[in-house]
């Protein structure tokens, strides 16, 4: 049952067009957390009960939010975050401060002392700068920069920042953000275990996010807690195509999500203080619409009218459209370059408004992944042969590969709905030299073969890189492997095998690897410690030759003895890869040696 504390006030704020300011505050507002783990939390702010309906904050209009019944917006970092808390202190809104941790994906180290004392020292003069301000909430410390749970210099170096940002500001409470909860609650204990100067736990999750209060129970969490991120299936849990494109859902499903994670999670739940719904705007991650409740030309879309009614009550007086999943006439998603295919949609609107309709056909995005920046992909205008408000024939461009198809659908009064559908524009291109290899292929000295592809890609700190593909110290197998030498104690280096050789995207040629299932090496270092990361497929839809598909490791610590690695392959489209394979490591402070035999894409 929806929680009704602030109904009548955020009902007021709905009518002003904006949340009420009239008492607005010049100098700091005391929050605190009271309750306990059996009776249930309440975060008080200035001496009232403030249970959070907030948003994650991009580039959408803070003042719709406040007039949709928002009463807060989250941060992940503390840029721009003295504009943020005077915006939000205008429209009677507060603000969860983020500030940034480093990943160590990113390669930043919690082993490294003098990094985590410039982040404390970076963190001390934000608090110090805005500790006062009235809209302030809560310091969020760091977002997803945990992994998977295991290190932990990671809670520690989390904690210390937390006592620190006490002791500076004792009027509000801290928390950190985790990416779920970890294998069999591991990041709930640990944080238990390690944090105590945490004082509320963030948690981002979406396809299971309606089960997370019994999850979190079950791992013994007695803190309360926040739901920080949560709203549609992310693209990494959603049913993908035959060659690795994820099926989005369409905004109209997408707001069921939202329903669910909220009524299941959040509304009434003893532990938890509120939310931040994802995203207040709009980015491109794995596509352009997956995540936003609003478009980026202000139009809403169906789960901000679901936000809208658990933030204030009652139901948006005028709805957005409801679209159905685009669908391809004689369930046709793929074919030869040049070819067509006819996409039907069904839409209408609930009051009955005039819609109208705009196709737009895009390069398959490549997802980043942890939610990190990606290119906005291509589009191809001239590909829409015939556009109406219920169909669209699409003509497959030229140069193979992966494609999306977008309808957003817009009513007279603001809102909107969207679809997407991935299409493949499949076999070669003429002239465009894809090759089609016999699997295995083997990126071996000892093989000619290895010609396809070529360890011609150098990057970083070029100068301080030698590889010798002859080299005979003891390989795994056969009677040469490959010597990598980093020789400098600082900066970072990298070598991508490419196809064609030193192509970086702007040449056609690639290699189709159609029924490769992994992509496996042996590596060693030359004394066992050494740390690189492991990938292929560097080239993303910014470039006009891109890859396919891509694949990583992450980071690998090497053995002084062979040891197999692989990337799993399968599900991946894999009809164009130019970048087959690449290494990269950032040096520790000594200059470092490793080898790698045996490279190859196995069926």
């Amino acid at each position: 049952m929806l929680d009704r504390r602030w109904i009548l006030t955020i009902l007021a704020a709905l009518v002003l067009g904006r949340a009420d300011r009239s008492d607005a505050k010049t100098g700091v507002v005391e929050v605190k957390l009271q309750g306990s783990p059996e009776a249930g939390f309440q975060l008080i702010r200035d001496g009232k009960p403030y249970f959070v309906r907030g948003v994650g904050l991009t580039n959408g209009s803070m003042a719709m939010a406040a007039g949709l019944g928002a009463n807060s917006v989250r941060t992940w970092g503390a840029e721009q975050l003295g504009k943020i808390l005077d915006e939000a202190q205008a429209h009677g809104m507060t603000v969860c401060a983020g500030f940034w941790l480093g990943h160590e994906r990113h390669g930043f180290k919690y082993s490294d002392q003098a990094a985590l004392q410039r982040q404390a020292d970076e963190l001390r003069k934000v608090v110090l700068q805005y500790k006062e301000h009235p809209a302030l909430l809560v310091w969020g410390i760091g977002n997803e920069m945990e992994a998977d749970g295991s290190n932990p210099d990671i809670w520690n170096a989390v904690n210390d920042l937390a006592r620190m940002v006490k002791e500076l500001d004792p009027n509000h409470p801290t928390m950190t953000v985790i990416a779920e909860l970890g294998d069999d609650g591991r990041k709930v204990r640990q944080l238990h275990k390690l944090c105590p100067a945490i004082d509320l736990i963030g948690i981002n999750s979406y396809a299971t996010a309606a089960t997370v209060q019994e999850r979190y129970k079950a791992a013994g969490g007695t803190r309360p807690y926040i739901v920080t991120e949560f709203g549609p299936r992310g693209w990494w849990e959603s049913t993908k195509t035959e060659w690795g494109a994820a099926l989005e859902p369409t905004s109209t499903e997408k707001a069921e999500m939202y329903r669910k994670a909220y009524t299941a999670t959040i509304g009434n739940q003893p532990l938890c203080v509120g939310s931040y719904a994802f995203l207040w705007g709009w980015k491109q991650e794995a596509t352009s619409t997956w995540f936003g409740l609003v478009l980026p030309d202000g139009s809403r879309v169906a789960a901000s009218d679901t936000m809208s009614e658990f933030w204030s009550g009652q139901a948006p007086a005028n709805r957005c459209p409801v679209v159905e999943p685009l669908r391809s006439e004689g369930g046709l998603v793929s074919a030869d370059p040049g070819k067509t295919l006819t996409m039907h949609l069904k839409a209408h609107d609930p009051e009955g408004d005039p819609l109208s309709v705009v196709w737009n056909l895009q390069r398959e995005g490549t997802p980043a992944g942890g939610g990190d920046a990606e290119p906005d992909p291509p589009s191809f205008p001239d590909a829409l042969l015939e556009k109406s408000d219920d169909h669209v024939i699409v003509r497959l461009p030229e140069h193979p590969g992966g494609y999306r198809l977008f309808a957003t659908v817009r009513d007279n009064h603001g809102g909107a709905a969207t679809a997407s559908l991935p299409i493949r524009s499949a076999g070669a291109r003429v002239g465009s030299s894809v090759v089609k290899p016999k699997l295995p292929l083997v990126l071996d000295p000892e093989t000619e073969v290895s010609a396809l592809f070529q360890p011609t890609g150098w990057m970083g700190n070029t100068n301080a890189i030698a590889l010798d593909p002859q080299n005979a110290e003891a390989p795994h197998e056969g009677k040469r492997c490959i010597r990598i030498d980093y020789r400098q104690a600082a900066d970072w280096g990298g070598v991508v095998w490419q196809y064609p050789a030193g192509d970086w995207g702007d040449k056609p040629g690639a290699l189709d690897l159609t029924g490769a299932k992994r992509l496996s090496f042996w590596a060693r270092g030359g004394r066992g410690g050494e740390v690189v990361s492991f990938k292929f497929g560097l080239l993303g839809p910014e470039k006009a030759f891109s890859d396919s598909a891509r694949g990583q490791t992450g980071e690998v610590k090497l053995s002084d003895r062979w040891t197999q690695y692989q990337i799993d392959l399968k599900g991946m489209d894999l009809s164009r890869i130019k970048t087959g394979f690449c290494w990269v490591l950032a040096a520790p402070g000594q200059p470092v040696t490793f080898y790698l035999d045996d490279i190859r894409y196995e069926p």
